[in-house]
């Protein structure tokens, strides 16, 4: 099982500062916060950290998730094809890191598009991706498009093996929609997943402080990546997204 932790729960800590945080963790996500975290010599300088500890990111998150609507679901062909070629900036990046998933947010609802041409530009994006080896894999997160089951199933039925998915347990309380159900129905393509708890005290938990059944959810989704993502103000002290590392590996056992 991979197990790890996201550098998103430690924002606004400096990435390098969060890294330097997590090394040893065997597998980590890196959220990207602003352009300067994507050049060359800095993410070399990141992933030598990385081989020394022996850690592995496994996923990145794009800081302008916020921008994809404007952008790659835009109705002007000359800012889609500005936003596949900032991409590659993350994609190089990523090259550079070892890590293959990356996370898409997509178009927010207030701005839905036709799922057709929801899923046209999704596959620019995933070509691009593909042609650096790199997994575009689309997020459920509220307020999006990405928020409705039954889109992520049309998604999936349209672009077969094509469609991967993260899968965010917290979005879906937020969303509405069944943790279980969700991971079920998506099982074959979600490709990572982004772990949190929920229960009367919130949506978005360190494990083992809500109703969450982690091993429920594990024999669902048996390969994929579980990457613990927190926000800050989801727990007291840095050193406590260590102990619910530990926490999680060791009640993934079945």
């Amino acid at each position: 099982m991979k197990v790890g932790i996201s550098t998103a729960c430690l924002y606004p800590m400096y990435l390098e500062d969060a890294i330097d945080f997590l090394l040893g963790i065997p597998y980590i996500e890196i959220f990207i916060n602003t352009h300067s975290e994507l050049k060359e010599k800095y993410v070399k300088d990141i992933r030598k950290k990385l081989d020394e500890h022996n850690t592995k990111c496994v996923s990145l998150h794009p800081y302008t998730c916020v921008s994809e609507t404007l952008m790659l679901f835009s109705v002007y062909e000359r800012r889609i094809a500005d936003c596949l070629d900032y991409y590659k900036y993350y994609f190089n990046a990523m090259n550079i890191l070892g890590s293959d998933i990356f996370v898409l947010h997509g178009c927010k609802d207030i701005a839905s598009v036709p799922n057709e041409l929801y899923f046209e530009r999704f596959l620019k994006l995933y070509e691009c991706g593909k042609s650096f080896g790199i997994t575009v894999a689309q997020e459920n997160v509220v307020h999006y498009q990405s928020g409705s089951l039954d889109f992520l199933i049309s998604m999936r039925n349209t672009l077969k093996e094509k469609a991967n998915f993260v899968l965010d347990t917290k979005q879906c309380i937020r969303c509405g929609i069944d943790v279980y159900e969700t991971a079920e129905a998506l099982k074959d393509n979600i490709v990572h997943v982004h772990l949190s708890d929920h229960g009367k005290k919130g949506d978005c938990l360190p494990v083992g402080k809500g109703v969450l059944d982690i091993k429920k959810l594990r024999l669902i989704l048996k390969d994929t990546a579980f990457i613990l993502e927190l926000y800050k103000n989801n727990y007291d002290k840095p050193e406590e997204l260590i102990d619910n590392y530990n926490y999680i590996k060791n009640n993934f056992d079945v």
